[in-house]
């Protein structure tokens, strides 16, 4: 276990639940919150937002300060600079926060899927739309065939977890 500042990565799919799990464990930890959404390149930026968290993470475990610029959805463009000290406590939450590289300077990292159906109900109650569904899904797709998030988890969300930094 790294004596790191606490690093929590919540990978999963779609209305799953990962921003209000994320923001629970923040709570909890008194950590700051990284939204993957703030690193995608647009609907079709999953697997950058995944390069950029790497650079991120490798950043933060070198103990430098990580920079990058947000994606201002509204503009459909980069927005504004934002940064993290290295020793920020931080939860990660997203499509796209676990890999490999990502994993290895985390403390705990969870997998969170739930059944289409549900999950697609949830997305049209909290968006009211959909219409970038397919092509988001088979982003997720190509993350989880090529970085197994899945199996990388350390263990699964639940009551009993203790979320102080170990």
């Amino acid at each position: 276990m790294t004596h790191a500042p606490l690093l929590v990565l919540v990978d999963g799919t779609s209305g799953v639940g990962k921003t209000t799990l994320a923001h629970s464990l923040a709570r909890a930890s008194r950590a700051r919150i990284l939204h993957m959404d703030d690193l995608y390149a647009g609907w079709e930026g999953l697997a950058h937002a995944t390069r950029t968290l790497e650079r991120i993470l490798a950043e933060r475990a070198a103990g430098r300060p990580a920079r990058w610029r947000r994606w201002d959805w509204w503009a459909s463009d980069w927005g504004e600079a934002d940064g993290l000290a290295p020793e920020t406590p931080l939860v990660v939450e997203g499509c796209g926060s676990v890999t490999a590289v990502t994993a290895r300077f985390a403390h705990r990292v969870l997998w969170l899927d739930a059944p289409e159906p549900v999950r697609r109900a949830r997305i049209l109650a909290r968006d009211g739309d959909d219409a970038w569904w397919e092509g988001w899904r088979r982003q997720e797709a190509m993350h989880r065939a090529r970085h197994r998030p899945d199996r990388l988890a350390t263990e699964a969300p639940g009551p009993s977890l203790d979320w102080r930094p170990t």
